[in-house]
């Protein structure tokens, strides 16, 4: 029986998510679309986001004159969901790349963040 692509990812990524989950870290969830990237850090229990950022918000789609698709765009959202989470008094983190390889805009955005100081 044949999986579909987003159905390989999300078994990709359960595994990841289980580790997180006994560990009780925060963790830093990143998704990836064709137009958008976004990046949200969840609480150790899973049940509350602390902090978002997103290509789709709208300083930063004026920003990037709307070109969320890219390398430069996630580099962007890297720095903007390290400065929102060290404002929530967030240093450390558990990097969840949901599945998605990481690579290109998965692995810029996890590089920013850990430039603009986040810890994973």
């Amino acid at each position: 029986m044949s999986m579909t692509k987003k159905e390989q990812r999300l078994r990709r990524s359960r595994q990841t998510r289980v580790r997180i989950a006994q560990q009780g870290t925060v963790r830093l969830a990143v998704h990836r679309s064709n137009l958008h990237i976004y990046a949200s850090i969840v609480s150790g229990d899973g049940t509350q986001v602390l902090a978002s950022a997103s290509t789709a918000e709208k300083e930063v789609r004026e920003q990037l004159e709307g070109k969320g698709g890219n390398v430069t765009a996630a580099t962007v959202i890297g720095k903007r969901i390290a400065e929102k989470a060290k404002a929530a008094g967030i240093e450390k983190v558990a990097f969840d790349r949901s599945g998605f390889a990481y690579h290109g805009r998965v692995k810029a955005l996890a590089e920013a963040a850990r430039e603009a100081g986040l810890q994973f």
